[in-house]
């Protein structure tokens, strides 16, 4: 299936410039831990972990691989890491079309169209669209056609003002909602693409709350639903993220299947019939 699919392009690797050292600093501060915080968490000295950050020791393989397990580093930071300390990359970076990744490619497909007639798509660390099953394709009418070019960022064609954001009924709610998503992926990863797209989703008109009050929710203090203004009337969505928790190829660890359940019978019964057999 792989519908409206962008395909996953190897990105180019480039040398760290930072020392192995001050990588795994960084990394620490990142998670807020302290140097005796580490050593506890990985079972060394506090000593250790501070001569490894000064560059007085030089780590083993195994002791990148086991601190970068204890701080929860990507899969393609950790192999950063690897290679800025003088060793060869651990993990493999497949595209999702190669041979290798039929299996997982497969489940995608599986995951996407076993949840139809409800909407589901899956989107790549950047939040690029990789696949969509058939029920993302009508809630995206009146989208303009430049935003839906590929490669499609779901996160702009959601908030840009010729996207879907005029049709999203709590656009003000939505719009905090997927800016303080898209700020917590950026603490745990700190890549530089996701903080300018942070800053372009930033940068487009946001509801005025005094001259657009949104009805409240009758989620509200439950989930952030996402109501759509569509020909059907108002659908009404909450979303649920899955992801490959075991994968040890890069590729696969930033692959993200995000799928939409209808939060009311009506919106069910619009999307059952929208993509019901003529």
């Amino acid at each position: 299936m792989l519908q409206s699919a962008t395909r996953l392009r190897p990105i180019p690797r480039t040398v760290p410039r930072q020392p192995v050292g001050e990588l795994l600093r960084a990394w620490r501060k990142r998670r807020g831990l302290s140097q005796l915080d580490l050593a506890c968490e990985a079972d060394v000295s506090t000593r250790h972990v501070s001569f490894l950050e000064t560059g007085r020791a030089q780590p083993s393989r195994t002791m990148l691989l086991h601190l970068s397990e204890r701080l929860d580093i990507p899969l393609r930071d950790r192999n950063a890491l690897l290679v800025a300390a003088g060793f060869a990359p651990v993990f493999s970076e497949h595209r999702l079309d190669d041979p290798e990744m039929q299996a997982a490619r497969q489940a995608v497909d599986l995951v996407l169209a076993g949840h139809e007639p409800h909407p589901a798509l899956a989107v790549d660390r950047h939040w690029t669209l990789v696949a969509a099953n058939r029920a993302v394709a009508p809630l995206l009418a009146g989208a303009a056609p430049d935003l839906l070019r590929p490669p499609v960022n779901v996160l702009r064609l959601s908030l840009h003002p010729a996207g879907v954001a005029p049709r999203i009924e709590n656009l003000a709610q939505w719009r905090a909602h997927i800016l303080h998503r898209l700020a917590r992926q950026i603490d745990a990863s700190a890549d530089p693409a996701l903080v300018a797209l942070l800053d372009e989703l930033k940068a487009y008109p946001s509801p005025d709350p005094q001259s657009r009050a949104e009805a409240p929710s009758p989620h509200e203090g439950v989930v952030v639903p996402l109501r759509l203004r569509t020909d059907s009337g108002t659908l009404s969505f909450f979303s649920t993220t899955t992801v490959f928790g075991t994968a040890v190829d890069v590729t696969l660890s930033e692959l993200a299947i995000e799928a939409f359940f209808p939060a009311d019978a009506a919106t069910a019964e619009a999307m059952r019939q929208a993509l019901a057999p003529p």
